[in-house]
């Protein structure tokens, strides 16, 4: 499933326009980007956490060159299923 997928599944369920929609999910996903951004996750009962995990810098090695490499710190997210939703699949 992809993104226009979930629109046109919003739209049906809500008896809306696709462009409604849309802005719907666009919503959704902003929401989403900023709870995280602002408390480090956040969680969506019967669904499942959204969490910001951090990587800390580490030396790799270039595959082709053999040349080692610094790898820059980053910020990752993580998701971890509830029951609810493993218990769906």
């Amino acid at each position: 499933m992809n993104k226009a997928d979930l629109i046109e599944i919003v739209r049906e369920s809500a008896g809306c326009s696709k462009a409604a929609a849309g802005e719907s999910v666009d919503a959704i996903f902003e929401a989403m980007g900023k709870a995280m951004k602002k408390e480090g996750g956040f969680t969506i009962v019967g669904f499942g956490t959204f969490k910001v995990s951090k990587r800390a810098a580490r030396k790799g090695r270039n595959p082709q060159t053999g040349e080692a490499i610094k790898i820059a710190a980053s910020k990752s997210v993580r998701f971890k299923a509830s029951k609810q939703l493993k218990d769906r699949l």
